[in-house]
């Protein structure tokens, strides 16, 4: 791995640079698509629908950040690693149906996860491209859950867990930051939805930590190397 500036951090895996953001998305170089991983969008409207008064403004910063993401980048392809929609249907697809209506020189990817669960008709008439279970871009397994194990040459990149690590300050302060981690040919993404919990990871467990802020992506564990 090597660091190209704060605001990302590049990792050269084979013949593919994978380019980590601090926006909480990787950055494919050679394939010009961009990854994210657990959106949740309709995650408000789902608990307004069980009397929790969540405001749906709240995945109005998820939305400013993708097309933040897409002008700057200009990818061909844009591909959600699972849980794009929270649960049943809301307002909140049309929404979404909207933003990927609105950039057409994109070419959009679900790879299915546990949360994807609205009707096969609304998924064929959406403009999502739908991938059931795993979509193989040269050595990258794309995935929603890690895979059990990994083919020897290949890599797998996925998201599902909400990765999250404890940093601790002065004072015994402790703040729960999301991460990517990578270990045993599994690169997970954090989650980033911000309407989503965190999972705390041990650094024990894991090859590489990425931790990401607004403003960084900071490398607090490279090649079993604490940082």
């Amino acid at each position: 791995m090597t660091s190209d500036t704060k605001e990302k951090f590049v990792w050269q895996w084979q013949q593919t640079h994978l380019v980590f953001l601090k926006e909480k998305a990787l950055w494919l170089e050679e394939e010009k698509s961009l990854l994210v991983a657990d959106t949740h969008f309709g995650k408000a409207g789902h608990f307004r629908k069980s009397g929790i008064p969540i405001p749906e403004t709240v995945h109005d910063q998820d939305f400013r950040q993708l097309q933040q993401l897409i002008d700057t980048y200009k990818p061909l392809r844009f591909l959600f690693l699972g849980d794009l929609f929270h649960s049943e249907h809301n307002l909140s697809w049309e929404q979404l149906l909207q933003f990927v209506e609105f950039n057409d020189t994109v070419s959009f990817h679900l790879v299915k996860g546990n949360h994807d669960i609205l009707p096969r008709r609304m998924y064929e008439n959406s403009y999502f491209r739908i991938h059931e279970d795993t979509l193989t871009l040269g050595k990258l397994l794309l995935t929603h859950e890690p895979l059990a194990g990994v083919p020897k040459g290949f890599l797998n990149v996925c998201g599902h867990l909400h990765p999250g690590v404890v940093i601790q300050g002065k004072s015994r302060q402790r703040i729960t930051l999301p991460c990517f981690f990578y270990r045993n040919n599994c690169l997970v993404l954090p989650a980033f939805g911000r309407f989503t919990g965190l999972m705390k990871i041990s650094r024990e467990t894991a090859s590489c930590i990425l931790v990401t802020t607004s403003d960084a992506v900071i490398p607090i564990k490279l090649n079993n190397k604490v940082g």
